[in-house]
């Protein structure tokens, strides 16, 4: 073996996976269908493979990295004989199933080791120590490649089936939308206000920052009440909630803030409690997400 890894695919998140390689001091092999895009990291030291069966014969583990699941087969399936014994890493975004059907296709074609992925991060994050990348496959083959995927940034192991990558993508990038807006919602409201007009975004996020905190331990709390099936108030029902979120709204309105993200949050919360439950806490709600 020539090389510890090889990329296939040097697009914009490829080009960056090959450079973190390279950066973290692994021998790089990479290949592009377009040429002139291995030139980058070809200056930086990387080998140049004329072909995809020559980059995957180069090194042990293979990063594979293009625009869809269709394209990893049109890259792969060329250069199956190469395959045998080596272990790929797929970071292409696709839906969870073509990530089963993809790991189902190596096992056919002899590859040693296949995990599936994705990078939570934008190219400029890559070998950033807190940049996400989430795999999932045997946790053995996980395991021996996590010393040259660790160039990459944070690698998770999130379980065996092949398609909970794009699961996690999915949702965690609900996650973020929503966290986005509802801080722009926020930033707004803050500056809209006569005495909070001074305060800058950057000012009152470093406040949020820390407010996020707390916010995470509600997520705790939460999240063992989903596990559990029991939805406890405590010191904080959905009655309370409904109740600073009827304030929140007339903030908002007052203030010339649109209040469509609130209003959107506070009929969720206002079903459940017409419904019986303002004493439950706030994990009830995900009964009212879940389509009946």
């Amino acid at each position: 073996m020539g090389t510890e890894v090889s990329v296939l695919g040097l697009g914009a998140m490829g080009s960056a996976l090959a450079g973190a390689f390279l950066a973290a001091g692994h021998r790089t092999t990479v290949w592009n269908r377009t040429p002139a895009k291995a030139e980058p990291p070809a200056a930086r030291g990387a080998e140049r493979a004329g072909s995809a069966a020559e980059a995957l014969a180069a090194s042990p583990l293979a990063v594979v990295c293009v625009s869809t699941y269709d394209a990893v087969l049109d890259v792969l399936e060329p250069a199956a004989a190469a395959l045998a014994g080596r272990t790929v890493v797929n970071l292409t975004s696709g839906p969870p199933g073509d990530g089963r059907q993809t790991a189902e296709w190596a096992a056919r074609h002899g590859v040693a080791g296949y995990l599936d992925g994705v990078v939570m991060s934008t190219p400029a994050g890559i070998g950033r120590p807190d940049a996400l990348l989430l795999h999932a496959g045997p946790v053995s083959v996980f395991e021996a490649h996590r010393p040259v995927l660790a160039a990459l940034g944070d690698p998770v192991h999130v379980g065996e089936d092949h398609g909970l990558p794009s699961v996690y993508d999915t949702a965690l990038l609900g996650l973020m939308w929503g966290a986005l807006t509802g801080w722009l919602h926020s930033t707004a409201l803050m500056r809209a206000d006569p005495g909070g007009g001074g305060v800058t975004a950057t000012a009152f996020t470093e406040v949020a920052g820390r407010w996020m905190k707390t916010v995470g331990a509600f997520m705790d709390e939460a999240a063992r009440q989903v596990d559990s099936g029991r939805t406890p108030g405590g010191d904080f029902p959905l009655d309370l909630h409904l109740m600073t979120m009827d304030i929140l709204v007339h903030a908002s309105e007052l203030r010339g803030i649109d209040a469509g993200f609130p209003e959107l949050v506070r009929e969720l919360v206002r079903k459940a409690v017409d419904d019986g439950h303002g004493g439950d806490g706030y994990a009830r709600l995900i009964g009212y997400l879940r389509k009946r």
